[in-house]
């Protein structure tokens, strides 16, 4: 049987890492495993990163995208044109992660060679793809030519039910939640073992003995709520102050984010060491996961702390929602309330047993519902079908 080739094509990627591109890298790696060959297809946003790579044993191209606002997404659009037409004989279906201009460029390459496109939609409420294409600058445009797509993949119900609300074709709109590798079973040893190798890497990365470590993963963006955790923590470590919160991760407010960390006087007990490409050390190291957001489609961070057997406590929003009921599977608190959100980290940190017991149900969830190999293996369905209908005399 002849192996599906995917272009796979991400604006942003390593070592730019958010919850969309760690999806993208998690997919293409377990593409592979299934006997497909996906190439990534990105923006070479600093100008000495390398063109061509290999990440996760799958090759990378970077395309040329100068810094300059709108300039820069205009040259970065027309170089992947360029390369989609140029190397058509190299893949077999598109596959584009958010449903902005990457897909509204990738549509219009797949219309005139009828190779299919799919979608991937990413976010949900304000910060969603919907909510981009209302208020965009062309995102209207963007949103009539997404709506062409061969199949936009919704990863939680929340955005499947925004993008038929903005008029995609039911019959086009896919729900495949996201999908995570299950960990192993969590112990103060392995813990403990994880500190150790971290601290070799980052000697900034040390945890006083008695003190707990709480981390976030993502972007470092505000809408994830991480001023409010930031407020949060200093009313947490005016009890506990042995204690440790990492940021783990890279965005646009990182500026802002290290900013509070000073005025709060929180130097030291907030960590901001940057991204990882596998958070998995991170989250066996840790005691408790915490997410803020205000808005999330499906969060694959949180899905990987409940896929560790890591206590988790999330902002009560419908996303997340999907994945946590509250005091069975994690804690969910009401979002932007730093206070609230500092009682349920004590919470969860004073009380070890019963969160040990949610953390088990959420691995159990985890396993029965959002293994990366079941996500995989229905895009790759979802691809074949869309192939098989794109042929001639379908």
């Amino acid at each position: 049987m002849t192996p599906l080739r995917i272009a796979m094509v991400t604006r942003r990627f390593w070592p730019l890492v958010g919850g969309a591109e760690m999806v993208m890298a998690n997919l293409s790696e377990q593409f592979l495993k299934q006997g497909a060959e996906p190439v990534i297809l990105t923006a070479m946003w600093e100008p000495d990163w390398p063109t061509d790579l290999v990440h996760r044993e799958v090759p990378v191209v970077r395309l040329p995208q100068p810094r300059t606002r709108g300039w820069g997404t205009w040259r970065y659009m027309r170089q992947l044109g360029r390369w989609l037409l140029a190397n058509r004989g190299s893949y077999d279906v598109i596959f584009v992660s958010m449903l902005k201009h990457s897909a509204f460029t990738a549509i219009n390459v797949g219309q005139k060679l009828g190779v299919p496109v799919l979608l991937r939609a990413e976010g949900a409420g304000p910060t969603g793809d919907c909510q981009w294409q209302q208020e965009a600058r062309f995102g209207s445009r963007i949103r009539t030519r997404c709506q062409q797509a061969a199949g936009v993949v919704a990863p939680g119900q929340q955005v499947a039910e925004e993008l038929l609300a903005a008029g995609y074709s039911a019959d086009r709109v896919h729900h495949l939640p996201n999908g995570v590798s299950l960990g192993t079973e969590r112990s103060r040893a392995t813990r403990d073992a994880a500190r150790e190798v971290l601290v070799e890497v980052n000697p900034g990365l040390q945890v006083n003995g008695g003190g707990k470590l709480v981390v976030y993963t993502g972007r470092l963006d505000r809408n994830k709520g991480l001023l409010d955790l930031v407020d949060a923590w200093a009313e947490y470590t005016s009890k506990h102050p042995a204690s440790r919160l990492w940021l783990i991760g890279d965005g646009p407010d990182r500026g802002v984010i290290f900013d509070r960390i000073e005025q709060r006087n929180l130097g030291g007990r907030i960590v901001l060491p940057g991204s990882f490409d596998d958070v998995e050390v991170i989250l066996q190291a840790a005691d408790l996961f915490v997410l803020p957001s205000y808005a999330e489609g499906l969060s694959l961070s949180v899905l990987e702390a409940m896929a560790q057997h890591l206590p988790v406590v999330a902002s009560d929003i419908p996303g997340n929602r999907q994945l946590i009921d509250n005091h069975v599977h994690g804690r969910l608190v009401p979002t932007a309330e730093p206070s609230a959100l500092a009682m349920a980290i004590e919470m969860a940190l004073a009380e070890e047993g019963a969160s040990a017991e949610m953390a088990v149900a959420a691995y159990q969830r985890v396993r029965q519902s959002y293994s990366l190999e079941t996500m995989a293996n229905d895009h790759l369905e979802l691809f074949s079908r869309a192939l098989s209908e794109s042929s001639p005399g379908a």
